[in-house]
């Protein structure tokens, strides 16, 4: 009996292949809304005025900016359907020099959606265990797909943009994938339900008219030098906990 246990055990073990569990920081309780939004960048339900605004304020990549350069914060929200996220960002200078949508997608302002399912932490780089959407100015939704190609995953987000001067504001509607999605096959997006944990970070590329962007701003204090691990490292998102 006794050695039947330790088999068991170490079987166990072995499955679980000695992963790391996520651990979980910055928690936001996200609320659940009765109605969807209309996605027209204007951000006038009642819900969305319920909501609280987080800071988008962590400097990832770049020099020091000042808050006339730049300023961002954001909200949230759910259904069983979609993740609705409300940004708002003050830029003196919106760029966008790259038409092709597959190049260079970092180097213009865009902004950059991190989401884990699961919650399961760990690398993701060239895989769908959690993605990194950017959304450029025009709508495009770019990740690195596990061929270590670009792809586009426009039909994962539908967001709205709406700029009046230097403030601009996105609204978007996202469905979340696990990490079985399979590129060029038919993928059913996960429903969202209270209890439920999501890894979650955001990010803005700012270029005010450089070759490269000159900042990379999120949302998620990461410690040590290198701040750009967002995009291969699923661990350093921080996690929402849906609620009703």
């Amino acid at each position: 009996m006794k050695n039947a246990i330790l088999l068991f055990a170490f079987a166990c073990l072995v499955s679980c292949g000695g992963k790391k569990e996520k651990e979980d920081h910055q928690l936001l309780v996200v609320k659940k809304t009765t109605s969807p939004p209309t996605l027209d960048g204007k951000a006038t339900e009642n819900f969305w005025n319920m909501a609280s605004w987080h800071p988008l304020d962590q400097n990832w990549l770049g020099e020091a900016y000042t808050f006339q350069d730049f300023s961002g914060r954001y909200k949230l929200s759910w259904d069983e359907d979609y993740l609705y996220l409300l940004v708002e960002i003050t830029d003196d200078t919106l760029y966008d020099a790259r038409k092709e949508p597959l190049k260079l997608w970092w180097d213009d302002d865009c902004l950059e959606v991190f989401l884990d399912e699961d919650n399961s932490g760990g690398l993701h780089q060239f895989s769908h265990n959690a993605f990194a959407y950017h959304i450029a100015l025009d709508g495009n939704v770019v990740d690195l797909a596990p061929d270590r190609e670009p792809r586009l995953y426009n039909d994962h987000i539908q967001s709205v943009r709406s700029t009046i001067g230097k403030l601009t504001i996105w609204e978007l509607a996202i469905r979340l994938y696990n990490d079985q999605y399979k590129d060029e096959a038919v993928n059913v997006a996960i429903p969202l339900s209270a209890g439920k944990k999501v890894g979650f970070a955001l990010a803005y590329c700012d270029n005010d008219g450089s070759k490269e962007r000159e900042n990379f701003i999120g949302s998620v204090f990461v410690p040590g030098e290198d701040k750009n691990q967002g995009w291969i490292n699923a661990d350093i998102f921080g996690t929402l906990v849906l609620e009703e």
